[in-house]
C-alpha cells in the first residue's frame, strides 16, 4: 500500500484532536476563580455608584466585561447559591428555603464544581460559597478537599463579645437553638474597632486563598492539574462589622437617605415585606424600621463594609498577578442578591424588587472578554455554570438537574450580541411571585402553585420612566402585561412551594 503524504497542518490538527481527549490536554484548560460576595448590590464604582470606594473590584472590571442587567434568581442565600451551582431556578427545583437540603431534593444532582472536577479540576471552596445555617450543611460533596469555613456573624469589639455568648443571628448561622432563636439576645447591628483585616472572617478567608493560590500554581507547573476554586465573602452582609480605617474612608452626609421609602403605589400587599432579619439586631426597633439617625449609620456600614471586602479582594487579585496566573485564569465576581437600605421602606432583601435582586457580575476570560466592556444582555446567576463550562471547553452540563441557564460566551465576545431577551426571578411568600424583567419592565406575577384557578395579583414596573418602582402600572398599562404575561408563560409550571423532599429508602445510604 502507497505511503500517503499528510500536510502539516493536517497533522496539528490530528493530534490536538487526540490531545484534546486525553488529560495531556488539561495544560491548555484555564483555571476557575470564583469570587462570590454576600448581600452585594452594584453599589460600586464601576457600576457608577460615586459614593462607593472600591478600587480593586474596579480593576477587576478594567479587564472584565461588566454586566448591567444581572439579576440573581431568588433572593436570599441558600436559593441563589444553589441556583448558580445547580444552573437551575428554585421554582424548578423546589429549593426556595434558607433550609432547604439539596441532596434530599436532588440526591444526583452534578454541581458546578463537581462538573470541572470531573474532567479533570481540583475544586476547592473558601468561606461563604453554600449557604451554612438555617438548618443547612451546604454541600460538600461539590468539592474535592474539605471546605475552609469561617464565620459571617463575627464580633470583635469586646463592649459587643461580653453582651452574650450567643445572639440570634450567630445561633441562625451555626445551627444552634433554631427552635428558640427568639429567646436569645440581639447581636449589635454595627460595630468599627481599630483591629487588623484577619480579626475578621473575610480578612482570613482572603489569606488562606492566598496560600491556596501559591499551592495551585505548584500544582499546575508539578503535573498539570487546572484549579477551580471558590472563595466567598460574608461582608456586606450584617452585622456591618469592619475594621474602623474601612468606616473612616467614607463621609456619612455623602451617603444620602433613598428617594422613596414607601411601597409602590397600588402594589399588592403580598409584595412587601416585614424587616424581620433587621430587627434581630440591636439598636434596631423590634418594628425593624430605624431612625433617620441609625439609617444614616446603616448605610453608612453597608458602604464601609463593601470598602472592607474590596479590599480583601484586592488580595486575592494582586496574588493571581504576582504568581503571573492572570493570563491562564477565568475570574467572576458575582453577588449573590441585592440588598434594600430603606427603599420602600424595606431592609435586606426577601423582595422581587430592583434593589433585591439587580447584582454586580464581572467575567474577565483572557482572550475572550473584551476588557473594560460593558453589556445590557438580561442575565441571570443560573448562566455562569454553562457559561463556565464553555469557556473552559468543557461539555455544557446536562443536569441531571434542570438546566435553565443560557450559554453567556456569545456576549462575552459581542457585548451587543443578545441570548436572551429578559431575566428571571422569584420570590415564595403565601403565593409565588414569579417575574421578569426585560431591559424596560418587570412584571411579577403573584400565584398559588396550587391553585391554578385563583385569582392572580400582578406587578408592572416600567424603569425608563419610573426607576425608583413608585407607582405598579399592571393596571393601566394591560397591553404591556399581556405582552410580558406571554413571555412569562414559556417558563415551566414551576414546582409547588409545599413540595416534600423525595422519601430515600430505608436502607439507603445518605449522600
Amino acid at each position: 500500500m502507497p505511503v500517503r503524504f499528510v500536510s502539516p497542518v493536517l497533522l496539528v490538527a490530528l493530534i490536538s484532536l487526540w490531545l484534546a481527549s486525553t488529560n495531556c490536554w488539561s495544560l491548555e484548560k484555564p483555571n476557575i476563580l470564583l469570587v462570590l460576595v454576600d448581600d452585594l448590590k452594584p453599589a460600586l464604582g464601576c457600576y457608577g455608584d460615586q459614593r462607593a470606594i472600591t478600587p480593586n473590584i474596579d480593576r477587576l472590571a478594567a479587564r472584565s466585561m461588566r454586566f448591567d442587567l444581572a439579576y440573581c434568581n431568588q433572593a436570599v442565600c441558600a436559593p441563589s447559591r444553589f441556583a448558580l451551582m445547580l444552573g437551575s431556578h428554585s421554582s424548578s427545583t423546589g429549593l426556595y428555603g434558607l433550609g432547604s437540603q439539596l441532596r434530599q431534593m436532588i440526591p444526583d444532582a452534578i454541581t458546578l464544581p463537581q462538573h470541572f472536577a470531573l474532567h479533570g479540576y481540583r475544586t476547592e471552596s473558601l468561606g461563604k460559597v453554600f449557604h451554612v445555617g438555617h438548618g443547612n450543611q451546604g454541600d460538600p460533596a461539590s468539592f474535592s478537599v474539605d471546605p475552609f469555613h469561617d464565620k459571617v456573624i463575627e464580633y470583635v469589639d469586646p463592649a459587643n463579645l461580653t453582651k452574650a455568648p450567643l445572639t440570634r443571628e450567630e445561633a441562625f448561622f451555626t445551627n444552634q437553638k433554631l427552635g428558640s432563636i427568639g429567646s436569645l439576645p440581639r447581636g449589635a447591628v454595627l460595630e468599627s474597632p481599630i483591629v487588623s483585616d484577619e480579626a475578621y472572617a473575610d480578612g482570613r478567608v482572603a489569606a488562606e486563598a492566598v496560600r491556596r493560590l501559591h499551592a495551585a500554581q505548584k500544582r499546575r507547573l508539578q503535573d498539570g492539574t487546572p484549579f477551580f476554586i471558590a472563595v466567598g465573602f460574608a461582608r456586606p452582609h450584617l452585622p456591618f462589622s469592619a475594621p474602623k480605617k474601612y468606616w473612616d474612608m467614607h463621609d456619612p452626609d455623602q451617603h444620602p437617605l433613598p428617594k422613596r421609602a414607601a411601597p409602590p403605589q397600588d402594589a399588592p400587599t403580598i409584595a412587601g415585606k416585614t424587616n424581620g432579619e433587621l430587627a434581630n439586631y440591636e439598636p434596631v426597633p423590634a418594628s425593624g424600621l430605624p431612625d433617620r439617625m441609625l439609617s444614616r449609620q446603616l448605610i453608612h456600614g453597608y458602604y464601609a463594609s463593601t470598602s472592607f471586602v474590596d479590599a480583601q479582594i484586592g488580595k486575592v487579585l494582586d496574588a493571581l498577578q504576582q504568581l503571573d496566573m492572570q493570563k491562564n485564569t477565568i475570574v467572576v465576581l458575582w453577588g449573590d442578591h441585592g440588598f434594600h437600605l430603606g427603599d420602600h421602606g424595606y431592609w435586606t432583601k426577601h423582595t422581587n424588587y430592583e434593589q433585591a435582586n439587580r447584582i454586580p457580575l464581572l467575567i474577565s476570560a483572557p482572550g475572550v472578554t473584551p476588557a473594560d466592556s460593558a453589556t445590557s444582555q438580561p442575565t441571570e446567576s443560573v448562566d455562569i455554570f454553562p457559561t463556565l463550562a464553555d469557556l473552559a471547553g468543557l461539555p455544557l452540563p446536562t443536569g441531571p438537574q434542570p438546566i435553565d441557564g443560557v450559554n453567556l460566551v456569545p456576549v462575552l465576545r459581542n457585548p451587543d450580541a443578545r441570548v436572551r431577551d429578559h431575566a428571571y426571578h422569584v420570590f415564595p411568600r403565601a403565593k409565588l411571585g414569579r417575574a421578569i424583567r426585560t431591559e424596560r419592565y418587570r412584571l411579577v406575577e403573584w400565584k398559588h402553585t396550587d391553585l391554578p384557578h385563583e385569582s392572580i395579583e400582578w406587578e408592572l414596573y416600567d424603569y425608563q420612566t419610573d426607576p425608583e418602582e413608585s407607582h405598579n402600572l399592571a393596571a393601566t398599562q394591560p397591553e404591556i402585561v399581556e405582552g410580558l404575561q406571554r413571555k412569562l408563560a414559556l417558563h415551566p409550571t414551576p414546582v409547588s412551594t409545599n413540595q416534600k423532599p423525595p422519601l430515600r429508602p430505608k436502607n439507603a445510604a445518605a449522600p
